[in-house]
């Protein structure tokens, strides 16, 4: 079996997913610990989505964009 090559494995480490997460809280006038406690997270999930240090799964996307009053799609962006 033939190994990645260094550019295909580089390629895969900049895809990520991007959020809107903090402009759309502030906007609404919330704190990370409210809108943590409006969707059943930590607080320090809600700092690690707003980093990019971690990406949510389709369940927790849905219940954030819900409680921000917007669609996944404008609360997250995949990137290649």
């Amino acid at each position: 079996m033939r190994e990645p090559s260094r550019a295909a494995e580089i390629g895969k480490m900049a895809e990520r997913v991007e959020s809107n997460l903090r402009e759309y809280r502030t906007s609404a006038n919330l704190t990370q610990a409210q809108l943590a406690e409006n969707v059943g997270v930590t607080r320090q999930t809600i700092i690690a989505i707003e980093r990019g240090n971690y990406t949510p799964s389709i369940l927790l996307a849905l219940k954030l964009a819900r409680a921000l009053g917007v669609t996944v799609e404008e609360l997250f962006r995949y990137v290649e």
